[in-house]
């Protein structure tokens, strides 16, 4: 499996290009804003084909090039229903400061030609690669994760978390859709129960592994303990 990545825009969010090797179709995950020229030089460099691009959550830092990228390459554009309509309408997922930093700004918004959703423990076949899809809303109500084999004796799977799980983090509840205890709930069933030789692809920051994580990560130590919902501290990360 070859994977590139890259941090794109002011928020630094990392876009993800995954293909069985160099020379054939790929999947794009996550393409924010002024991703889309990273993504055409990792197609030029390694002569891919993007047949799908696959969205952890709705929110502008990780959709914003979602269209031009869809459009430029007749991909399928794969995103939560719960988050669809930020595709369409980014600035109802979007803080007060973001939302200030892009006013006066011309930008239109538009689904791409062919939108396809995703639900809780989806298998995809794209680009003769196999995706889970976790349904892990908190960060966004449509928020999911993407699983995927990985050949290799010490790595079972990749996971790219989006929002969801950073090295030593977990996303912010407080955005218009998010909820911290439903956060909880999800790192609690859907990544505390994972391998622990998983490596994580997350949307902002280094990679990790669920194993670096659980021994960790305070938020996910905390959950260990059986601490009650609401009861581990908040952090904000992304938008």
């Amino acid at each position: 499996m070859f994977i590139a990545g890259f941090p794109a825009g002011p928020w630094g969010t990392n876009c993800y290009v995954a293909a069985t090797a160099a020379g054939s179709e790929c999947v794009v995950i996550d393409p924010g804003k002024d991703s889309a020229e990273g993504v055409a030089e990792v197609v030029r460099e390694h002569r891919l084909k993007p047949v799908a691009v696959l969205v952890t959550h709705g929110h502008v830092d990780h959709m914003w090039c979602v269209a031009p990228v869809a459009g430029t390459y007749d991909a399928t554009a794969w995103i939560h229903p719960a988050d669809r309509h930020l595709l369409t309408d980014p600035m109802a997922g979007m803080s007060r400061e973001t939302t200030q930093m892009l006013l006066g700004g011309n930008y239109e918004w538009a689904e791409p030609d062919d939108v396809q959703e995703l639900a809780d423990a989806q298998s995809l076949e794209l680009a003769g690669l196999t995706f889970t899809v976790d349904h892990t809303p908190g960060h966004t109500e449509g928020s999911v994760t993407f699983r995927s084999p990985y050949a290799r004796d010490d790595v079972s799977e990749v996971m790219f978390s989006g929002d969801l799980l950073f090295a030593g983090s977990i996303g912010r509840t407080d955005l218009p859709g998010g909820d911290h205890p439903t956060m909880l709930r999800s790192l609690r069933d859907k990544v505390l129960t994972l391998r622990d030789d998983i490596v994580v692809l997350p949307g902002h920051g280094e990679q990790t592994s669920i194993g670096r994580e659980r021994a960790t990560n305070p938020f996910l130590l905390e959950l260990q303990t059986d601490a009650p919902d609401g009861a581990v501290g908040r952090v904000t990360r992304g938008l």
